[in-house]
C-alpha cells in the first residue's frame, strides 16, 4: 500500500505531529488552509468515510472526542474551530486514507464558499 498517512503513522515520513495515542495521530497539515490548520487520521488504514462500519466508528468517536483537546493545545478552544472530512475526489479527497481537517485560528465564516 502507497498511503502517505500510513507512511506518517509509521513514521516514514516526517510530520509535526501535535497528539498522539494507540488510536490516532494527529500532524500540522503541509498546505495549510488557515493560521492553525490540523490533519488527524485513525492509525488503521480506512479510505474514506464510505469505508466506515462498527470497527471503524470506534476511531472516529475517537478523533471527534480528542478534537477538543488538539483545539486546545492549539489555543482556538475558545475562539472556534471547524472540522471536516472531504469523502471521494468530488468533494475533495486527496488522500484515499480517512481524515479530518481542524481548522481555525482566524474567522473562518459561515460558509465553505
Amino acid at each position: 500500500m502507497d498511503c502517505v498517512f500510513c507512511g506518517i503513522i509509521n513514521g516514514q515520513i516526517p510530520s509535526k505531529t501535535v497528539y498522539e495515542d494507540d488510536l490516532i495521530k494527529a500532524f500540522c497539515d503541509i498546505e495549510p488552509q488557515a493560521p492553525v490548520h490540523i490533519v488527524i487520521v485513525p492509525k488503521i488504514h480506512i479510505t474514506s468515510a464510505n469505508e466506515i462500519g462498527e470497527k471503524e466508528a470506534v476511531y472516529v468517536a475517537h478523533i471527534f472526542s480528542k478534537a477538543k483537546e488538539i483545539a486546545k493545545s492549539q489555543g482556538i478552544d475558545q475562539s472556534g474551530y471547524r472540522i471536516i472530512n472531504n469523502c471521494g475526489k468530488d468533494a475533495g479527497q486527496t488522500v484515499s486514507h480517512l481524515h479530518f481537517h481542524l481548522l481555525g485560528g482566524k474567522d473562518l465564516g459561515a460558509k465553505l464558499v
